[in-house]
């Protein structure tokens, strides 16, 4: 395990991170009053002056490095630990591409590898479209999801806005929440447009500023519950050689369609990780052994349906630096698709949503089994209105969670298929839990 300059392993699960683009002590106040706790500088910025400051606003401060790094420096600026995104030394927490990812023997499991999120558009007025039909979004989520999956570690995207352009603070928005959607951190980074304005006090900067520490505030109220496993009837079951390390995946082409569905890695496959679960979709089928086989046959005993790649399909085998499917994979990913959605259809397996065709979903249960999340992102630049939600099961319960506003208990009424919901608007990151 990485060697901590002076953080001790168990502080890592409260660290909200950010890339802090200066050295000046005097830029600190800009934390005041935000939860974030733990600011990563490159060497250029590193500075004794600055880690005692921040540690009497009781932050961490960590540097993060591309290339070699002398300890003494480190040591020198009372840094608290340090990110290595290049060449791995042994007191460094790697940062790792994500075909290199660490999800055992590391405190933090960090990829610096991923899409910006957002509507994908083709052009100016037109938008590409998704298998669902409604405009493609370009999203981190089923990586991170699968992630979240394979270890109890703190999972870290550390990935920053693409250069050479400015960017609405809704954009930053989107990326914080749809991370926390998926019980990850994003690793807070500004485009230089936004960094040069808000370390100048530029009104406009501070205003959108304010904006992101409020939502990042409502995470950090819910930060327990964000950590609650994944519910619905279907499962996936994955593994990283069949595109669960990728974005666009079959995955992300599922949750489009706002079916919630659980991953499974095939390494952890155990029948009581079926729970709950009428069907499962197993793209990993050359790669499983015998005794996860043995489950899924456990599982169509009991009654299960379960998908299966074609005989002897198995997915290429992720390019070094690759984050997204290419057309090539896409379109062996076709078939599969086609029967999953076939499979799936209309039927409501944990929940069903309704004018919610620029948003992505999650639904998550407590340990108990006596609530669930559901968790709604919007990536566009405006809010939302009169979203309808199908849950099945009756709940009695209903509130509206969002960043910035009192709880709001909603109306539930019956449904065919159990209870509805009506939202009558959300901003960028909404969670509806039911109880």
């Amino acid at each position: 395990m990485p060697l901590l300059l002076a953080a001790t392993v168990a502080a890592l699960s409260a660290w909200v991170p950010m890339r802090w683009p200066a050295s000046d002590p005097a830029t600190l106040k800009l934390l005041e009053g935000t939860p974030i706790n733990c600011l990563l500088l490159e060497p250029g910025n590193w500075s004794p002056a600055f880690t005692e400051a921040a540690h009497k606003q009781g932050i961490t401060v960590a540097g993060i490095v591309s290339k070699p790094w002398d300890a003494g420096d480190a040591k020198a600026a009372k840094l608290d630990a340090i990110f290595s995104e290049g060449p791995q030394q042994e007191s460094a927490i790697p940062i790792l591409p994500r075909s290199a990812m660490q999800f055992e023997g590391v405190p933090i499991t960090a990829t610096n590898q991923g899409v910006w999120p957002g509507v994908n558009p083709v052009d100016a007025d037109h938008a590409k479209a998704a298998p669902s039909g409604g405009p493609w979004i370009d999203t981190n989520a089923g990586f991170l999801r699968f992630a979240r999956a394979l270890t109890s570690n703190p999972v870290w995207i550390a990935n920053t806005p693409p250069t050479g352009k400015a960017y609405p603070i809704s954009r930053y928005l989107q990326v914080a929440a749809e991370a926390a959607m998926c019980g990850a951190r994003w690793v807070i980074a500004l485009d230089k447009d936004f960094e040069k304005r808000l370390l100048s006090n530029d009104a406009n900067a501070v205003r959108d500023w304010r904006k992101l520490a409020s939502l990042l505030a409502f995470i950090e109220s819910q930060k327990e519950k964000l950590q609650w496993p994944a519910a619905g009837q279907l499962t996936l079951i994955q593994d990283a050689a069949s595109g669960s390390m990728l974005s666009g995946g079959i995955l992300d082409m599922i949750a489009v369609k706002h079916t919630p569905v659980r991953p499974i890695p095939a390494s952890k496959m155990k029948l009581k990780e079926m729970r709950g679960a009428v069907m499962a979709v197993n793209v990993s089928p050359s790669t499983m052994t015998s005794a996860e086989r043995e489950v899924l046959a456990q599982f169509t005993r009991s009654g299960g349906t379960v998908l299966t790649g074609p005989k002897n399909w198995q997915f290429p085998t992720p390019r070094e630096g690759q984050v997204v499917l290419d057309e090539r994979e896409l379109t062996k990913l076709d078939a599969i698709w086609k029967e999953v959605n076939t499979l799936t259809g209309r039927r409501n397996l944990g929940a069903r949503l309704f004018n919610a065709g620029t948003m992505l979903s999650n639904l998550t249960e407590s340990p108990d089994h006596g609530k669930q999340l559901l968790h709604l992102v919007n990536y566009t630049d405006f809010p939302v209105e009169s979203i309808t939600v199908h849950m099945l099961g009756n709940w009695k319960k209903a509130t509206l969670l969002q960043p910035g506003v009192p709880p709001k208990i909603l109306e539930t009424y019956p449904t065919e298929e159990g209870t509805g919901i009506d939202i009558p608007e959300m901003s960028w990151y909404a969670i509806l839990e039911l109880e």
